[in-house]
Formats: structure tokens, sequence, C-alpha cells
């Protein structure tokens, strides 16, 4: 969380990790600027390379899961991804023993496919790691619309997965409400929603 010197009766603003623990100790966050948006505005028009920002320690309790030994489903749209990114390179990283990783990244686009050639890379290199980019406002040959036909499609019965959703509130609701029609488990699915 950064404390801003910004006009506004609140300061402080929260923003997900997207790079995995390290020990140069360097964070990558994924801010999007809000036009009307003072804490985005002060960071994209006055903060420079160099200058120092009030932070807090990591905050929240949106961890990943020590049984990978299931499938794990990551479901987020747009700077959700920026957890899960995390999350995905640490188990990479350090060679965690994970049975299948699943993310499934809705965004507008082919241009807003955040760490495309990254994830692709990582699945190349790895069978049980897969990337499905869903694409709302652009045609192109692989998966079109929103992330809940594809999760559905993929996941028609119970069984052993892990549900991590990330991203507008909307889209957290709709995706507890579909994940509990196919039967699934609350504790089956953890959750991180932004307005």
């Amino acid at each position: 969380m950064f404390d801003l010197p910004i006009d506004s009766k609140i300061t402080n603003r929260s923003y997900s990790i997207a790079s995995p623990p390290s020990a140069d100790n360097t964070l990558e966050l994924i801010i999007v600027i809000n036009p009307s948006g003072l804490g985005t505005n002060h960071l994209f028009n006055n903060v420079s390379t160099g200058d120092v920002l009030m932070t807090s320690l990591p905050i929240g309790k949106f961890n990943l899961d020590e049984n990978l030994n299931q499938t794990v489903c990551f479901i987020c749209t747009g700077t959700g991804i920026a957890p899960f990114r995390s999350m995905i390179l640490d188990v990479i990283n350090k060679q965690i023993p994970f049975e299948k990783m699943i993310l499934i990244f809705g965004c507008r686009t082919q241009a807003d496919i955040l760490y495309r050639s990254e994830f692709e890379n990582l699945m190349n290199t790895h069978d049980n790691f897969e990337f499905i980019p869903v694409l709302s406002r652009e045609n192109w040959s692989e998966k079109q619309g929103y992330v809940h036909k594809v999760y559905q499609e993929i996941f028609t019965e119970k069984g052993n997965q892990l549900f991590y959703l990330c991203g507008w509130a909307d889209m957290i609701k709709e995706a507890k409400h579909h994940l509990s029609n196919l039967v699934f488990d609350k504790k089956q699915f953890r959750f991180e929603s932004y307005d």
C-alpha cells in the first residue's frame, strides 16, 4: 500500500505485487492510469526514478495454498493478473512440484494480454501449465468472449481443484455463482476483487 502526497482524505492506495519474491527487494506492480484518479495521476505524472515512496509491508491474505497436488485454476481479468503472475513464477522459480496450473486471463484485445510471451514460454516448457487468454473485444482464432464460458467448459464435474479469482467485483460475483452451480465447495475458491 502506498501513502501518497495527494489532496484527498484517503491518501492510501493499494496495488497487487506482480513480481515473485526475490532477494534483490525489487517489486513489480501493474498500475493502470485512471484519468480522474488522484493516486495514479500522481504516480504517472509526479514520480521519477530515484524518488522515495512511503509504503506499508505487504498486506492481505490472498496467498497460494501450500497443497499443489491438485489442479489450480487462476481466473482473472485486467490487472487482476498481477498476484497470479507472482504466485506462478514463485512456484516455477522454487521448483515447487504441482499437479496442474491453468491461467485463464480475460482482457479486451491482444494488446492487453499482459506478460503474453512470458506465459507462452512457461506453457512451452512446462507440460502441466496452461495459459488461456480470452478476448472480449477483438476477433481472433483463440478463445473469445468472457472467462466464465472457458472455465465452465473445462470443469464440468466436481474434483480436486482449487480456484483463485481476481478482478472486478462483478466478475468475481458471477464466477462464484457459476462455480457454486458446478457443485464446487466454497472452500475450493479464493478471491480478491477491486472496484
